[in-house]
């Protein structure tokens, strides 16, 4: 296994100085050249006071003893289910986990594997009792899923209609207030202009039928969420590599509608444009991002706070988690943003949770959040293997 995982790697670093190499002949400004990853592994109960939050916030270790947790789905009776991924340069984990507090004291004591030798996992999404899971190519259904934790059922494959592709090819997963699910698909690249099947967000039916393209022009989309208030889709999109340190910006974007371009490859954040790649469709064509963040922070999970713990003012309020970046001069990420938005417009972006990067080193990347019923925030990481718990106590 280790000496699988060395090879993994070094196979990525030669593709990834490939790209670089190809990116410093075309004479790209500012284009950044090698990794800048330089993890640091603790024991992340022993870095939790290296997190800063707000007053009266605190943060603790929810669950542990699993392996690279993803997105989190939460059921009606508290049982929350991971996805999984693989970390960066590792082979892929292939497990889907049930994680319980059975004692309520704020802290899983059962974490069952419901699923293993799956395809990237990554996304879970709960529907009637049933649990859907979306592997790369197909998307998974476990039936009445909370009663059969110790032996789940075989899977049915609700569809498998999906590209194959393992660039950008594992997928977050969410039902909306329409009731479909809401499926993307990423560009099979770091850029190029993709078919008709890439860069997208779909919505099925919960059986898999009635396949239609939501909105086009997204690299790729690894989070949203929706308006608790009005019902709109918002949702994250990672801007290329190999443009910049410092270009293009990362996006949060607002879909009030169906039938939307977002710019990819085309356009970045509210104007940038890609000189790579020319079209004759007009700026008006485009809708621009919502925010531009900080190219490379790598946003993923949102999560609109519609618990009643936290104070008012967070109410409605959406939560952005950024992963971190890989290629970045200095490092970048690692945190969790608030968003805060009125009248469907984004009026302010400030950093919530800070210090799972010190001096340029990483403990933690934090991936995907839940609110759980008693108005606390999960958040998981995938590199530390936890999930953590942030609560508020004035």
């Amino acid at each position: 296994m280790q000496a699988l995982t060395r090879r993994f790697a070094a196979i990525t670093l030669i593709i990834l100085g490939g790209w670089h190499v190809a990116a410093a002949a075309q004479g790209e400004q500012d284009a950044p050249v090698g990794f800048y990853m330089n993890p640091l592994h603790v024991d992340p109960a022993a870095y939790l006071d290296k997190i800063k939050l707000p007053p009266g916030f605190h943060i603790s270790i929810y669950a542990s003893g699993l392996t690279a947790p993803r997105e989190m789905a939460l059921s009606d009776k508290g049982t929350l289910f991971v996805g999984t991924l693989g970390q960066f340069g590792m082979p892929a984990v292939g497990k889907v986990y049930a994680v319980r507090d059975t004692n309520g004291d704020h802290k899983a004591d059962q974490v069952l594997t419901i699923a293993q030798g799956l395809n990237y996992p990554n996304g879970v999404a709960l529907h009637d009792g049933d649990l859907y899971v979306a592997e790369i190519g197909r998307i998974l259904r476990y039936d009445d899923i909370e009663d059969h934790l110790e032996h789940p059922p075989a899977p049915v494959v609700v569809t498998d209609d999906y590209p194959k592709d393992y660039h950008h090819g594992w997928k977050f997963i969410h039902f909306g207030p329409d009731g479909k699910l809401y499926v993307p698909v990423g560009a099979p690249c770091n850029t190029c202009v993709p078919d008709a099947e890439h860069g997208v967000i779909t919505r099925i039916n919960p059986d898999g039928t009635g396949k239609e393209i939501f909105a086009r022009g997204i690299r790729n989309s690894v989070g949203f969420d929706w308006n608790p208030k009005t019902g709109v889709l918002w949702f994250t999109d990672n801007g290329r590599d190999v443009m910049g340190n410092h270009i293009p910006p990362e996006e949060l974007n607002r879909a009030p509608r169906p039938g939307l371009n977002f710019g990819f490859p085309y356009r970045y954040g509210k104007d940038l444009v890609d000189p790579m790649y020319h079209t004759d469709m007009k700026a008006s064509a485009f809708t621009p991002a919502a925010l531009e963040m900080p190219a490379h922070r790598a946003p993923l999970g949102i999560q609109f706070y519609t618990g009643d713990s936290f104070p008012k003012k967070y109410r409605d309020q959406l939560f952005v988690v950024q992963h971190g970046s890989w290629n970045k001069n200095p490092p970048d990420g690692y945190r969790i943003s608030l968003v805060r938005i009125k009248d469907g417009k984004v009026v302010s972006y400030t950093d919530f949770a800070t210090g799972w990067l010190l001096n340029g080193r990483f403990w933690g990347r934090p991936v995907d959040l839940e609110v759980m019923h008693d108005g606390s925030l999960l958040v998981s990481d995938d590199f530390a293997n936890v999930i953590y718990r942030i609560s508020y106590r004035p």
